[in-house]
């Protein structure tokens, strides 16, 4: 798929005006990000966010779910409608959720299956149909959802070539901040709630990304367990939520 392509996967990307958002004053500000994973606490998350009027920036890849669907299958439709519905936007996690692993000529890059036997080299075409498929699923089940011309490496983990080959899909790369890995991805025996809510709540600053999960699998002492203090602990240093600008934020 080339650049026209992909563009075309996203038909109508123009961002649609989103309704005020009633906040206190906020002397700084930070993004919120959430990555598709295992989807357990997805409803509980929602809703905190819903309760305090936050929307967030939601990165979609297909994975597996404790529902035993896929994030993006049928199944999941009407929790992204909900979510459209309440303004968060939506952007690409790639579709297969595997990690980019080096660079083995120009204009290819090494895509390979975590924990898997999986693996394949995308060439231009290869790696803008990674990225655009999930889109191109959101708009098959929510047609209106707002979508950024932004994407998320899985793991976070980019190579140069990734990147190249991503910006000529017209996709810029958007990571999170040092401070803003909440980690809810954490062994919690070594790293409880209470710790990262401590540590999130001491070291946040103006112009942070922050990332989470719809539910981890592996984790014993789910994050969403703490995400109302985290929210309630920054709005009273004075942060505000917002969703990332089109342009997404460079940290």
């Amino acid at each position: 798929m080339n650049r026209r392509g992909f563009g075309a996967a996203l038909a109508g990307l123009a961002l649609a005006p989103l309704a005020a958002q009633p906040q206190p004053a906020c002397r700084d500000r930070v993004y919120l990000t959430i990555d598709t994973g295992w989807g357990r606490e997805a409803e509980q998350i929602a809703a905190i966010l819903r309760r305090h009027q936050i929307r967030a920036t939601l990165f979609l890849a297909d994975e597996p779910t404790h529902t035993g669907e896929r994030s993006l299958s049928d199944a999941w439709a009407p929790f992204w409608r909900a979510r459209a519905a309440e303004g968060h936007v939506f952007a690409s996690h790639t579709w297969r959720h595997w990690y980019f692993r080096g660079d083995p000529a120009p204009g290819r890059v090494r895509y390979v299956q975590r924990g898997g036997p999986g693996a394949e080299v995308l060439d231009q075409a290869g790696l803008c149909a990674e990225l655009a498929r999930p889109v191109e699923r959101l708009r098959a089940m929510v047609p209106d959802a707002t979508v950024l011309p932004l994407w998320r490496a899985p793991g976070g983990f980019t190579t140069p070539g990734a990147l190249r080959m991503a910006e000529a899909c017209g996709l810029h790369h958007q990571g999170w901040t040092r401070n803003g890995f909440l980690g809810d991805e954490l062994d919690s025996a070594q790293h409880p709630n209470a710790a990262l809510l401590a540590r999130s709540l001491r070291d946040i600053r103006d112009g942070e990304v922050l990332v989470m999960h719809w539910g981890v699998r592996s984790r014993r002492e789910p994050y969403a367990g703490v995400l109302e203090a985290l929210v309630a602990g920054l709005r009273e240093r004075g942060f505000c939520f917002e969703t990332l600008p089109p342009g997404g934020i460079r940290g």
